[in-house]
């Protein structure tokens, strides 16, 4: 049990000390509601399943009866919720001893607790699209496969991709053979949906040649005297969003219109206690928070992992 005593913080009995730094720092805003669709939970875990509806209807021939088709239900997703925990503990005789402002060690000490439960929460939500491709050890979800992938099946039989059928870094023609893609989903019974782009997720290093493609007024990188078709057709109504959680440096990814896509439950927001130990006197502070991110329909994401 990590206890902040005396010898953390020798100084602070002595004084002299012109100024204490570290726990002031600007942090970003907040990042990982653009990544999900935020949804409240009351319970330790929620499942969403999938319907597969109708196929197409049959010509019936004269005097002949009615094709009856079956509904049935399709994949289900389940979230569970976890609790993640921190807290730290001052020792009586370092709170009696300090020279200067308590709040040198209690009232910064609990900024910088909210600040790393904030941070959990923003890589807890980046890691989901960090992990994303095929490879050893990455999550999978209501259908068996991970988040983006080149077959994910579907109830009736077949397979869709939401990944380009090669991996390309971002560019105008990669975002442009992205957006076809993404209007030509089906769903689970192989029917036409109106399927779009909405935003696109970028790690920081993209973020000028993002600016580039997309608010250039004719097509970007050539002397093409051509409009930038991305531009004039309002593509990406939801914007660019970069995330400075996102681990890969090409890697480049389109939150869709789909209704069930990226899901963040709520369990319990972020709170804070503190209280006093009984027998050493000791303050103890503490912090948690429960949730679970995850996706309900690979539709809702396309992604690519860079060339």
């Amino acid at each position: 049990m990590g206890v902040i005593n005396t010898g953390n913080f020798a100084k602070a009995l002595w004084p002299g000390i012109n100024s204490w730094f570290g726990l002031s720092y600007k942090e970003w805003p907040e990042e990982y509601c653009f990544l999900f669709d935020e949804e409240k939970s009351t319970k330790s875990y929620e499942e969403e399943v999938g319907v597969s509806g109708f196929g197409l209807a049959a010509e019936k021939s004269e005097g002949s009866g009615i094709i009856y088709d079956e509904a049935s239900q399709s994949f289900i997703s389940r979230y569970t919720n976890k609790t993640y925990t921190l807290g730290f503990i001052i020792t009586q005789e370092l709170i009696e001893d300090n020279q200067y402002d308590i709040s040198i060690i209690g009232k910064n000490k609990s900024k910088a607790l909210a600040f790393s439960m904030r941070q959990t929460k923003e890589i807890l939500a980046a890691n989901i699209y960090n992990r994303a491709f095929t490879g050893t050890g990455n999550p999978t979800y209501g259908d068996g496969q991970v988040l983006l992938y080149n077959a994910h099946p579907t109830k009736a039989g077949g397979t869709f991709s939401n990944v380009p059928t090669v991996a390309a870094d971002l560019s105008e023609a990669a975002l442009e053979q992205a957006c076809i893609d993404i209007a030509g989903f089906k769903n689970d019974r192989g029917l036409k949906i109106s399927i779009m782009p909405k935003t696109l997720i970028i790690p920081k290093e993209l973020m000028f040649e993002a600016e580039r493609i997309l608010k250039s007024t004719l097509q970007n990188d050539t002397a093409n005297n051509a409009i930038n078709a991305l531009k004039s057709t309002g593509m990406f109504t939801g914007g660019v969003k970069v995330n400075h959680y996102l681990t890969d440096t090409d890697a480049w990814f389109i939150r869709t219109n789909c209704p069930d896509g990226m899901k963040y439950f709520n369990r319990i927001d972020t709170e804070f206690a503190m209280d006093n130990d009984f027998d050493t006197t000791n303050a103890k502070f503490k912090a948690r928070f429960r949730c679970s991110f995850g996706n309900t329909d690979p539709r809702g994401i396309y992604g690519s992992a860079g060339a």
